[in-house]
Order: C-alpha cells, then sequence, then structure tokens
C-alpha cells in the first residue's frame, strides 16, 4: 500500500523558512518519481517541484525557483522541499505525491497523494 505521509507546515513571517517532509513507503520511494504541490484557497493545484526515482534530477517552478529547494533522503525515504524567502503568496496546503513517470508538472500526472500539510506566511 502506497504511503506519503507529509509534515513540517506551520505559520512563518514572509521572509522565513520552513522545511516541509514526506516519508514514503520504501517501494514507492525507490520506484516513483516524488513532487510537490500547493493549492491556495479558491485556486487549482499546482506543481511546485519534482525529484526523480534515483534522486539525479529535480526541477522546480517558475514561481519558487530560487527559493524552494527539494532532496531526496534515501536513509529515511523521505522527500524534503526546502522553504526560503517565504511569500504570502506562497500559503497554501502543500502535497506530496508519487508519480510514475518523469518529467510530469501537472495533478493527473501522479496517481498516490499524501494527505497534505498548511503552510501560512504572514505579512
Amino acid at each position: 500500500q502506497v504511503q506519503l505521509v507529509e509534515s513540517g507546515g506551520g505559520l512563518v513571517q514572509a521572509g522565513g523558512s520552513l522545511r516541509l517532509s514526506c516519508v514514503a513507503d520504501e517501494h514507492t520511494f525507490k520506484s516513483k518519481a516524488l513532487g510537490w504541490f500547493r493549492q491556495a484557497p479558491g485556486k487549482e493545484r499546482e506543481f511546485v517541484a519534482a525529484v526523480s526515482w534515483s534522486g539525479n534530477a529535480t526541477y522546480s517552478a517558475n514561481p519558487v525557483k530560487g527559493r524552494f529547494f527539494i532532496s531526496r533522503d534515501a536513509a529515511t525515504n523521505t522527500v524534503h522541499l526546502q522553504m526560503n524567502g517565504l511569500k504570502p503568496e506562497d500559503t497554501a496546503i502543500y502535497y506530496c505525491a508519487a508519480a510514475s513517470f518523469w518529467l510530469l508538472t501537472t495533478s493527473p500526472g501522479y496517481r498516490d497523494w499524501g494527505q497534505g500539510t498548511q503552510v501560512t506566511v504572514s505579512s
């Protein structure tokens, strides 16, 4: 059974940092590309960043490029999203998701999803 469990969300002031974590089951972690999406109230879910199953390739969306960094920790089957220079417009629920192919940047391409973690950035 696929398991994706996010943590690390919270309330932070603009300019601050947060690190999100997503613990995956071992099979998913070793065989799937893992990505982060976010959804703000009243908006569609949007792609944030992804890392390939091998960890050799990463990709970030333009709105977060240079501020957010995705990484994998094979020792703990965890994908991290380091978020720096946070802005109020980064406020959203952040979801971890798994895909069988690389590189997918739309949500229909991801079959399995975590429950999400709330990130709120105050101005």
